[in-house]
């Protein structure tokens, strides 16, 4: 009898000084789960009083991101002319679409004690059909995102459809998305209808069906394989998946799309200066790095 876990995606890790940052996905064993092409740990970590995270203006195409904090707090703002502080429990979607530049700071408020760090960020390719759509971003609050309970399980829904109750997040393809709490001998059932599934254990020890997930690896399912993920002393796991793509995403450095070619005309435009500005945040931004990026799709 096969297990649930069809493969396991061990992290690159990177470090940027004050913290951390564990990259799931994409990885030369697999570049998509679902919609997922990117899958992002980012800490946990302290910063020096004083200090914080300044993600300069930077460009993304045809994908949509996703910031999701754990701790700490996040100011974004973007070339739409957006800002928008995220706090633990709530959702940044920004959907780039044909181009969107934006940047992510620990706020000013937060600095003088010293501020967290820790946070998921994943990106989702849009469908072909969507993929060249007009850039837009969504806030949704912690308390507008459904809470399931029970067994000793507390599952928020990030994105789609689980365990009967609908993110109110706007999804382009099938896209299933939780953060799930499991207190000691806690329980949850895995459901098998999306067509890729991961697990990606944060914090304690958990297990499928008898499986043991290693800590800070993405855990990609079996395909129509239902289980029951359990923890004897406490855990906190990430679940991501969906629809599976016909076709394949290229990534390379901050740009998704189905055609290698437009990911060329990117890469010229940022060079180029041709992507709208940040109206709030615009003396500085990321030049396309010399040399093959860290993120990058392995055909």
């Amino acid at each position: 009898m096969t297990g649930p876990i069809l493969q396991t995606l061990h992290p690159a890790s990177h470090n940027l000084g004050d913290f951390k940052v564990y990259r799931s996905l994409p990885a030369r064993e697999r570049t998509m789960v679902g919609p997922f092409v990117f899958f992002d740990q980012a800490g946990p970590a302290k910063l020096d009083a004083g200090g914080g995270i300044d993600v300069r203006p930077h460009p993304h195409i045809n994908l949509a991101t996703v910031t999701y904090m754990l701790k700490g707090r996040f100011e974004h703002r973007d070339s739409l002319g957006t800002a928008q502080v995220i706090e633990p429990g709530a959702v940044n979607l920004m959907t780039a679409g044909k181009g969107i530049v934006h940047s992510e700071r620990t706020p000013p408020e937060d600095r003088p004690g010293g501020s967290d760090i820790y946070a998921v960020q994943t990106w989702l390719a849009l469908p072909e059909a969507t993929e060249e759509m007009d850039p837009a971003f969504e806030h949704v609050a912690r308390g507008d995102l459904p809470v399931c309970s029970g067994a000793g399980a507390e599952a928020r829904i990030i994105m789609g459809t689980l365990w009967g109750e609908t993110a109110p997040v706007t999804t382009y393809a099938g896209t299933i998305y939780a953060d799930i709490h499991l207190s000691p001998g806690g329980s949850i059932p895995i459901e098998a209808e999306a067509d890729e599934r991961a697990l990606y254990l944060l914090q304690g020890e958990a297990s499928l069906d008898g499986e043991t997930l290693t800590p800070e690896t993405l855990a990609v399912l079996r395909p129509g394989h239902a289980a029951t993920l359990r923890s004897e002393s406490g855990a906190r796991i990430m679940l991501c998946g969906g629809e599976a793509f016909a076709t394949p995403r290229h990534v390379y450095w901050n740009f998704v799309s189905s055609r290698r070619d437009r990911i060329e005309q990117a890469i010229e435009d940022w060079k180029g200066e041709r992507f709208a500005e940040i109206p709030t945040d615009h003396d500085e931004r990321i030049p396309f790095p010399k040399g093959t990026p860290k993120t990058v799709s392995h055909p």
